[in-house]
């Protein structure tokens, strides 16, 4: 991976400590403090940036989401969702995605955290920006669904738009990405890459290979269905020579990855057999490209590995360090008893992924990706009128000499002020800029021959083989 030093952006919350969806409900809010713990005890919170995520307004929700099922959101309660009988069915809330006390609180944070890296990234303010209360990829537009209300990552993709030609969406959680891939099915702007579970009925059902996207976004969409047992060497090889293989023919301008912990062994939904340095390496791959960055959670059931696994992989995306096995002391170290070590073990679960059958679906993605006709390029028009940000630099040594446990004075200090950088959406009503506030017709957002995006396609022709682009993208580097 790339040594280069980073300017990294780590987001979070301590509200999050306070969200439960039920008692035995197997998504707990509670894993990100829990992490959070970990980074701060390995001392990682002196190596980056702390910023805590202003809770996200309806109008940036409803940039995506509709304005019927954002009102129903913020309104339900435990206590009146007996009144929202029709809403409740027609916006698919039931036991995998029940209405608790501060979910629509909860959805603001989540997107805050994504929606904010999304605009330092679009600043040239930090190089990484890590939000793990994010990643929350199957909500819909119109719905929720497994476990996830609001979709953070198609917020932040939105954000990311706005500055970038380009967006590259991965997704490593054991579950197929299909909020996201639905999102921009249509479109040649976002590339969404999956790799995941998939066959006998494995949530969501969908995901398939010949999943390809449609009309702009055919061949948009990549998807490399799994079978059970996943293994690191497996795993990593076939992660690696695909998103190499994207790289060189999207050649994306910002990067967006998805780090669902479901897929490690012995997850309490899963059944992959990835260990903290399978699923860490695929992160650390994705860092080597010098990209734009936007790291986010996702899935991950056994909360104890969901901790492990996200401490180890901040510690990677800052520089790469090797972290003591020991865990340091927190006040949740009880929960990784009797061994109290930051690595996990596989299992002796079967790897059903014949070394065929990963080659093959290799090579069908592969002739899939040579068959782009063009690398989508924007001219740009007109720039949205920038936002009022501010102009200080990074503080390398960042509570250097803190005992790094935050207070609501010291994280109130860094937190994003409320419409902070949408405080110009008055002036966007104008058709020459880019609609900050709503899309009222989201299919209309890529139309290059409509007014709400500012940019237009390019025909650039792409090289059959990956060594004849990269060669070419060096060149025009230089």
């Amino acid at each position: 991976m790339s040594k280069q030093k980073k300017r990294v952006t780590f987001y979070y919350h301590d509200d999050l400590e306070t969200y439960i969806y039920y008692h035995d409900h197997p998504m707990k809010p509670f894993r990100i403090p829990m992490t959070n713990e970990l980074i701060k005890g390995y001392n990682l919170t002196k190596k980056m940036k702390i910023l805590r995520p202003s809770r996200s307004s309806v109008e940036q929700i409803t940039r995506f989401h509709t304005d019927e099922y954002i009102n129903f959101l913020s309104k339900a309660t435990p206590n009146n969702i007996e009144d929202f009988h029709t809403q409740r069915l027609r916006f698919n809330v039931g036991e995998d995605t029940p209405i608790f006390e501060g979910v629509f609180d909860f959805c603001q944070i989540s997107a805050g955290g994504s929606i904010g890296g999304a605009v330092l990234l679009n600043h040239n303010k930090t190089d990484i920006a890590i939000n793990w209360a994010g990643g929350l990829h199957h909500a819909k537009r119109g719905e929720c669904s497994g476990f996830c209300y609001v979709n953070d990552i198609v917020l932040g993709i939105l954000e990311l738009l706005k500055y970038h030609q380009r967006v590259l969406y991965i997704d490593i959680d054991i579950h197929h990405g299909d909020g996201v891939e639905e999102a921009f099915y249509t479109t040649d702007r976002v590339m969404t890459c999956s790799f995941h579970k998939y066959g006998n009925g494995f949530f969501p059902g969908t995901g398939q290979i010949d999943d390809l996207g449609h009309g702009k976004g055919k061949s948009y969409s990549v998807n490399f269905p799994m079978d059970e047992g996943m293994d690191d060497k497996s795993y990593v090889e076939y992660f690696k020579k695909t998103i190499d293989a994207i790289m060189a023919f999207f050649q994306p301008n910002a990067v967006v990855i998805q780090c669902g912990a479901d897929s490690l062994t012995g997850d309490r939904l899963g059944c992959f057999n990835l260990t903290l340095k399978g699923h860490g390496e695929c992160v650390s791959h994705v860092r080597s490209f010098n990209t734009p960055l936007l790291v986010l959670g996702g899935g991950g059931y056994t909360i104890r590995n969901v901790s492990r696994c996200w401490a180890y992989e901040t510690s990677l995306l800052i520089d790469g360090y090797k972290l003591p096995n020991e865990l340091p002391t927190n006040k949740y170290q009880y929960y990784y008893s009797p061994d109290y070590q930051l690595n996990i073990q596989s299992s002796y679960m079967k790897n059903l992924n014949s070394k065929k059958s990963l080659h093959d679906k290799y090579i069908e993605i592969y002739e899939n990706l040579r068959n782009l006709t063009l690398v989508p390029s924007v001219g740009e028009r007109t720039r949205p009128i920038d936002f009022n940000f501010e102009k200080q630099d990074f503080d390398e040594n960042y509570q250097k000499e803190s005992d790094l446990r935050f207070t609501e004075k010291d994280l109130d200090q860094n937190v994003e002020k409320i419409n902070e950088f949408y405080e110009l959406d008055q002036y966007f009503n104008n058709k020459q800029f880019v609609n900050h506030t709503k899309i009222q017709d989201f299919n209309s957002l890529f139309n290059p021959n409509t007014d709400q995006f500012f940019f237009n396609n390019d025909n650039l022709n792409l090289s059959d083989e990956i060594n004849q682009i990269q060669k070419k993208k060096r060149k025009n580097d230089k």
